[in-house]
């Protein structure tokens, strides 16, 4: 299964991605991350959700082979999918710690970005490329995770920044060798588990109920850009040159 979720500890559940071979996620897998995600918040019996990744990284995106063969439905289905884990991350009833080694890119920015805290592994690197894909969306989460001119810089470059440069903005709780990763994200975890967890839910509520941005709808918005360079016929050329492997014609 591409998503499966653990409960291996008292009062922490593990949500897990493994879709080889590089976490990018089909329309399918992005309904069931977010009924996984919501699903562990609401079981009485967790206070914390680990969301993490098995193999190489921990999230490439979404299945552009995918929108490449099924066309209008299967892009219109992976921004309701990404949508709908997004929010579930943000909504979930306990507090989310993202678990992150190697790539996190495009929709695992999405992720981690409405994650209420990140342990990350020093291989880690984190990036949006969109640009290069014919496609816009997650800006909005990255720009809780960086300055807003670094957001800028990397959305228009599509380069990637390393864990050590996140560090240094306050994103991250720490960054660890990845044979740590784990051990590390469960010692936050145990912290957050050993509280109230009546306090654990309503501190979650608050907190989404202070946030300054709306970012479901700041979300949808972006995404409204992503279709429109679909219906003009830019983003094609775009997820073709990646599946074909070549240069992208980068003229219009």
């Amino acid at each position: 299964m591409p998503i499966r979720t653990e409960q291996n500890r008292p009062g922490i559940t593990e949500v897990i991605m493994d879709h080889p071979p590089v976490n990018a996620l089909d329309v399918a897998g992005w309904f069931s991350l977010a009924d996984q995600l919501i699903a562990a918040g609401r079981d009485p019996e967790c206070r914390v959700v680990i969301l993490r990744a098995e193999g190489r990284g921990f999230n490439a995106g979404v299945d552009i082979k995918e929108i490449q063969a099924k066309g209008d439905e299967a892009l219109v289905g992976v921004n309701r999918g990404c949508a709908a884990a997004f929010a579930a991350v943000y909504d979930c009833e306990v507090p989310v710690i993202a678990s992150v080694g190697g790539f996190c890119l495009g929709g695992g920015i999405g992720l981690i970005g409405n994650a209420d805290m990140i342990v990350a592994a020093d291989d880690a690197t984190f990036g949006l490329p969109e640009v290069d894909r014919g496609a816009l969306g997650a800006a909005t989460h990255l720009s809780r995770l960086v300055p807003q001119h670094t957001m800028r810089r990397m959305l228009y470059t599509a380069e990637a920044i390393t864990a050590a440069e996140l560090f240094t903005y306050g994103s991250l709780a720490a960054v660890v060798p990845r044979d740590d990763l784990l051990a590390a994200t469960y010692e936050l975890a145990e912290k957050v588990a050993s509280k109230s967890p009546s306090i654990l839910r309503r501190a979650k509520e608050s907190a989404n109920g202070i946030d300054p941005i709306d970012v479901k709808r700041s979300y949808r918005f972006e995404q409204g850009f992503t279709y429109e360079l679909h219906v003009r016929g830019v983003a094609d050329e775009q997820r073709d040159a990646f599946v074909e492997k070549r240069d992208a014609d980068t003229t219009k």
